[in-house]
């Protein structure tokens, strides 16, 4: 990817405590997008939020809390997003759990990938 390349932002909502199998969901998706070539995924950590339940989870300093909201933030070139989507819809069908996925147009500004010429 390089700065004006179109490419598509992909954000997935779970919950801190999603599994599928044994393993954490976001973990999962994770390491998919990288078997697929992503050129890389975020994992952000919220502090409060709310899903189907319409249960309010936080995280306070004075709280011990397991669940909270998180979101996996992926961007990428168009056609390995919708490669990613296709390998996840079986893990999120077998999750079972309520999840949001979005998809949004987006253009490169900047992308350094760390690897000096």
């Amino acid at each position: 990817m390089k700065a004006g390349d179109k490419a598509k932002r992909l954000r997935i909502y779970i919950s801190s405590t999603d599994k599928y199998e044994h393993s954490p969901l976001y973990e999962v998706i994770v390491y998919a997008a990288r078997e697929k070539g992503i050129a890389g995924a975020t994992v952000l950590r919220g502090i409060m939020g709310y899903g189907s339940s319409s249960e309010v989870y936080t995280s306070k300093l004075w709280e011990i809390t397991e669940k909270v909201p998180l979101v996996v933030d992926i961007v990428d070139d168009p056609v390995k997003i919708s490669a990613l989507l296709e390998a996840l819809e079986p893990i999120f069908k077998k999750s079972g759990k309520g999840h949001i996925v979005t998809e949004e147009e987006t253009t490169i500004l900047l992308h350094r990938t760390g690897i000096k010429k």
